[in-house]
């Protein structure tokens, strides 16, 4: 078969050499589009213009530069339509795929009977099918959900996203998150407290991140925190470098990123909505417990005592932090229970063969 995804960065996660990262979906996408190389199929990532060289090849993906249509902007967007098209009409893909939303999903729709193709919706954030999309994020987010009603083929990453597609009367294959595979073995001493990862998006909240760092000052903590909204960014970075016991990174690259993992006992999350969060695979990948305030996703956390979900109560939260850090044995247990997590329900090999099930 011949796939064809859109999205913005995915080819910085398939370079080796490349400094600039992006969010989870876009490494998803990296992950999946291997993975059917792998197998023969013929893929294309048609990724948003920032400058990189066009049609490089990176594990059998072939790379192209799409134009701008990443920004959102009207004028960008048109000017972007006849390169997407062009891309179309040349590689006349069978599946043309979106993870997460943009409004790109509702016209790949309007061009589908130009080319022939069937247009696959994959899920990234639980809120995307909550029926709630069209109303926070005005014209955009309702073209988006017609996107997703009129898919030929959409898929949930977790029990609660099916739920939801199943609460719209829409159908929907399954399968969960890939995962980043490692460069080398895990060696490092773990002397980082507390990390928290993830681009500066306000659904994350960052600055609930600062707060649990402001109150256990004898926490060593970490935070990778990609600049996208910028306003919220600075008022992150000007907060942070206030914290003496916090360590600030604007940016990792994908290649490095694993180590931080490997080196912390515990994965902060502070996001109000999430799918199946990368961060929490390449936690569990690096044997750190996870504590999460307010996500739970299917219920894994809890089931293989992995860390410790607050149920969105911030003091709860710190106060089971700040008990953890005090007893070592209990925290190497979480991290052996995320680690088993990892090797029970998140395989690349599966989750690629369901992903082409739910296809047929």
């Amino acid at each position: 078969m011949k796939f064809f995804f859109l999205s913005s960065h995915a080819h910085y996660a398939l370079d080796p050499e490349a400094i600039r990262v992006s969010g989870g979906a876009e490494l998803q996408v990296a992950l999946l589009s291997k993975e059917l190389a792998a197998l023969g199929h013929k893929v294309v990532i048609a990724g948003g213009d920032t400058g990189q060289q066009d049609e490089r090849v990176f594990d059998g993906v072939m790379t192209r530069n799409a134009g701008r249509f990443h920004t959102g902007g009207l004028l960008d967007t048109l000017l972007a339509l006849p390169k997407v098209i062009t891309l179309l009409a040349k590689y006349r893909p069978d599946h043309v795929a979106v993870l997460g939303w943009t409004a790109w999903l509702y016209i790949l729709g309007l061009l589908r009977p130009l080319f022939g193709y069937k247009l696959v919706f994959i899920c990234g954030l639980d809120t995307e099918v909550d029926g709630s999309f069209g109303r926070s994020h005005g014209r955009k987010g309702r073209l988006f959900e017609r996107g997703v009603a009129k898919s030929d083929f959409r898929f949930a990453m977790s029990e609660y996203q099916r739920k939801l597609f199943c609460k719209l009367n829409l159908s929907c294959g399954f399968y969960r998150n890939l995962i980043l595979p490692r460069r080398k073995a895990r060696m490092a001493d773990k002397d980082i407290d507390l990390l928290w990862v993830g681009r500066c998006q306000r659904i994350k909240r960052p600055l609930l991140f600062l707060d649990l760092v402001e109150q256990l000052p004898e926490a060593r903590c970490e935070m990778i925190c990609p600049r996208e909204d910028r306003v919220l960014w600075e008022e992150v970075a000007t907060r942070a470098a206030t914290l003496t016991n916090l360590t600030f990174h604007e940016r990792v690259p994908y290649h490095e990123i694993q180590e931080h993992y490997d080196r912390a006992w515990f994965l902060v999350s502070t996001s109000e909505a999430e799918g199946f969060p990368n961060v929490m695979i390449q936690a569990a990948q690096g044997g750190a417990g996870i504590l999460s305030l307010d996500l739970d996703p299917d219920g894994l956390i809890g089931a293989f005592k992995a860390g410790f979900c607050a149920n969105g109560d911030f003091d709860l939260l710190v106060e089971k932090t700040r008990c953890l850090l005090e007893n070592p044995k209990e925290a190497s247990q979480m991290g052996r229970g995320a680690a088993e997590m990892l090797r029970e329900w998140l395989d690349n090999k599966k989750n690629t063969q369901a992903f082409l099930e739910g296809l047929r």
